[in-house]
């Protein structure tokens, strides 16, 4: 499947990316009993794969995990560590070569940067820190994520809607 490049942002377009990060804001706010904190299965992540069809989907996914991170315990640590995970993660899934390699960034960018941001916060074990968030994304984005969008690929409606 090759990836689309940065389209021109027309209304439509505009729309579809404000959902998106919209669906991010609630689904994560929705499920915030397992979304926040070091052991975490934020559903919202699996999400991050719509990056691997088209780019323009890392605006509204960084964007809508900023704001969810404002309902986060850890606030403006989140805020900004949280969001900075998920602007890394964007940029390596537009790199990646397939779809299972592509659901690996947002495991390994979280488990670094929130495992940090969690010792930092309660001077706990990084090592712990990111291998309880790494096993969280990696259930939702890898598992569940990959799951998802390889039998989404199947329907062609569905794939128009998402890379025009």
């Amino acid at each position: 499947m090759q990836k689309n490049s940065f389209s021109g942002l027309n209304p439509r377009r505009l729309v579809k990316l404000a959902a998106v990060a919209a669906l991010y804001v609630a689904l994560t706010y929705a499920l915030g009993f397992m979304s926040y904190g070091s052991i975490q299965f934020r559903v919202a992540e699996m999400l991050m794969l719509l990056c691997f069809y088209k780019k323009d989907y890392g605006i509204s996914l960084t964007l809508g995990c900023f704001i969810a991170n404002i309902f986060s315990p850890m606030m403006i640590m989140d805020m900004i560590f949280g969001t900075l995970a998920t602007l890394i993660a964007v940029l390596l899934i537009y790199i990646s070569p397939n779809l299972y390699v592509a659901s690996l960034a947002p495991v390994l960018s979280n488990a670094i940067i929130v495992g940090i941001e969690l010792t930092v916060a309660f001077h706990s074990p990084f090592w712990l820190n990111a291998s309880e968030v790494a096993a969280g994304e990696f259930v939702c984005v890898s598992v569940l994520g990959v799951i998802v969008f390889k039998l989404l690929e199947k329907n062609g409606a569905f794939m128009k809607l998402i890379t025009e």
